[in-house]
């Protein structure tokens, strides 16, 4: 009886640490999930319901074990909604096996080294007078801006994302939600 009260003791102070623990954690909601900063990026990602595609095309390009190692990264994340806005089949198409490089040249785009803040990337954007060239993963350049007091992103094909989330922080980076599929 001793032994089962003390297992209950330990269960339970463990619960309660693990649960405080969460508490202090500035979590920020995404896709109606708490993203905590003690997790990596996929460990929070595949929580959030507004990115359901771009995990299954970061599985599909074998990217899972890239974006969980230490990194760090700044992952410009395109929610479902985004991937919706491409022409039709373009998704179904890209996740096929024979276009996994394609796939992950995109995806890829989207990634760039380092953990870039909000903060950092407005400092960036003033010292470069109104723009920021951040280098991806993918080796293309990415252009950073301001558009009144949001921050725009655009592509090598002209087109714009705006981060509509920004600073949801990971234990290997920074995530910041965006609201179109950037292109290489």
């Amino acid at each position: 009886m001793k032994k089962i009260r003390n297992l209950f003791l330990v269960a339970s102070l463990s619960l309660f640490v693990n649960a405080t623990f969460a508490q202090k954690e500035k979590t920020v909601m995404v896709g109606g999930a708490a993203m905590y900063p003690s997790k990596d990026i996929i460990s929070n990602a595949v929580n959030s319901k507004d990115h359901t595609t771009l995990v299954a095309a970061v599985k599909a390009a074998d990217l899972v074990s890239t974006l969980q190692s230490a990194g760090p990264f700044t992952v410009f994340a395109p929610t479902n909604e985004a991937f919706s806005l491409l022409p039709a089949g373009t998704v179904d198409n890209l996740v096929k096996p024979e276009n996994k490089k394609m796939l992950t040249g995109i995806l890829t785009y989207h990634v760039v080294a380092g953990r870039i803040s909000s903060a950092d990337l407005m400092k960036m954007i003033r010292e470069g007078n109104g723009n920021a060239t951040l280098k991806t993963v993918a080796g293309e350049n990415l252009i950073a801006m301001m558009k009144g007091n949001k921050i725009v992103l655009k592509d090598t094909k002209g087109g714009l994302s705006f981060i509509t989330i920004k600073d949801v922080n990971q234990s290997n980076g920074v995530i910041h939600v965006i609201d179109h599929v950037l292109m290489p």
